[in-house]
């Protein structure tokens, strides 16, 4: 991912330094844990000796991999330099031991699942802020009136906090998923080629998991299955896609000709090179494109499931771009979602009089079940509402004045409501008598 998306804890995670620090953690670990259950010839002074000399350094370990062609082995190269570097020329070699009886997928499939969970917790923690802020924000808003829309067309009242709350429910889904991929994916694997343990006591995968926080894969085929690491990417395109929705409504409800909420926009701030007067929603912008990435890159995870037999390396160079780019990306427009919804502005008069635009007809559903009440038919109920709800939206297509729908229905012979009856039907807190419900449902929820 390129820096301009990338914050600085998950840039570290990700970052060469942290990989091959996990790396050679992971090979000092299963030296001691050789030393300390005797199962290889290693001393406890050596293992010692290699958790006080171990080192490498990044220059050293590319100019090793340029001529073996192979990461792994220019790691270890380097590792065994630094552990060896203050011996005797004569003198044993500590770091003989380091590797033994391991393979390359060992190394890297479980430092990599320490990644995952390392970035997991970051991206849990950032939904659960969210969700927090989110939550608080719906209280906020409970009672601010505006009109629900479905299909984009107006439909019938509802309150702001509503939009508030249902972002706060998709987000405490996602720290779910995100959950329950964190325990899929805190694996390790030390169990050699084709994962036999033909040449490693399994006692040494318990020992060095148990250290690194992380539970043995009971059956590794030399590579930890990539199921696990799809179920993660699915998890974060998911969350992503929750994201991209609530930036997709704050788009849509900063439209000029909507203006019921806008996403911070700071006193220094320019919106267009061109228009001086321009106010674009451009984080939300970002927010749904960066999610169009992070849900693409699912994709790939789930072709790199289907490997070759025991293991190939398929999955490795589509996974060192895409897995990381995912979690960059997510941390990102994690970290944006936060600001805006923290700080996003409400115009409660626009929504009341976008409430108001269309005359009444958002009411239409009340009066359809009234004329039901009465005795009257669905069908002709039904006939009655349409045809004075028409005839209030072509003067409201052709911007002309007339009757609203309410005067419409109190003028119709065929609609017998009383006065005081049209009244209540015409208010939106009629609508929304049930709405506590939700807010105190809401309520139960913790971040």
């Amino acid at each position: 991912m390129i820096e301009r998306y990338t914050r600085k804890e998950m840039g570290g995670i990700f970052s060469l330094h942290n990989k091959f620090s996990l790396w050679m953690e992971i090979e000092i670990l299963a030296c001691e844990a050789q030393a300390e259950l005797g199962l290889s010839g290693i001393t406890a002074e050596e293992a010692a000796w290699i958790r006080g000399h171990a080192g490498f350094e990044i220059e050293r370990i590319d100019e090793i991999e340029r001529a073996t062609n192979h990461d792994v082995i220019a790691f270890l190269t380097n590792m065994a330099e630094h552990i060896d570097a203050d011996l005797p020329a004569d003198a044993p070699k500590p770091s003989r031991w380091v590797h033994y009886g391991m393979t390359s997928s060992d190394l890297g499939d479980t430092a990599l699942c320490c990644q995952i969970t390392q970035a997991l917790d970051l991206i849990i923690q950032g939904v659960r802020t969210l969700g927090a802020t989110v939550k608080r924000r719906a209280l906020e808003q409970r009672a601010t009136l505006c009109v629900g829309r479905t299909h984009g067309i107006h439909a019938e009242p509802m309150t702001f906090g509503m939009k508030f709350a249902s972002w706060a429910w998709a987000l405490k889904r996602a720290e779910t998923r995100l959950l329950e991929a964190r325990a899929t994916i805190a694996t390790g694997a030390i169990s050699g080629a084709v994962g036999s343990y033909s040449s490693i006591d399994p006692a040494v995968e318990r020992y060095v998991c148990e250290k690194l926080g992380l539970v043995p894969d009971p059956l590794s085929t030399q590579v930890v299955a990539r199921d696990r690491h799809a179920q993660v990417a699915a998890a974060l395109a998911v969350c992503a896609a929750s994201l991209e929705q609530m930036a997709t409504e704050i788009r849509a409800l900063q439209k000029s000709d909507t203006l019921e909420a806008e996403e911070p926009f700071s006193k220094s701030q320019k919106g267009s090179s061109a228009m001086p007067h321009k106010r674009n929603p451009i984080t939300c912008e970002r927010v749904c494109g960066l999610a169009r990435t992070i849900k693409a890159n699912a994709q790939v995870a789930f072709d790199n499931v289907a490997l070759w037999h025991e293991r190939d390396i398929s999955h490795s160079s589509a996974e060192r771009v895409t897995l990381v780019d995912s979690f960059i990306a997510t941390d990102y427009i994690l970290a944006k979602m936060q600001g805006i919804c923290e700080g996003l502005v409400i115009y409660p008069e626009n929504c009341k009089a976008n409430l108001e635009r269309t005359r009444g007809l958002i009411y239409s559903s009340k009066v359809l079940l009234a004329l039901v009440d009465t005795g009257v038919t669905r069908e002709a109920a039904y006939d009655i509402v349409k045809r004075n709800a028409m005839a209030v939206w072509e003067d409201i297509q052709q911007a002309r004045p007339g009757m609203s729908f309410k005067e419409r229905i109190a003028a119709d012979a065929e609609a017998p409501l009383a006065d005081a009856e049209l009244e209540r039907l015409f208010d939106p807190w009629h609508f929304l008598a049930r709405a506590d419900l939700l807010f105190e449902r809401l309520e139960t929820l913790e971040f």
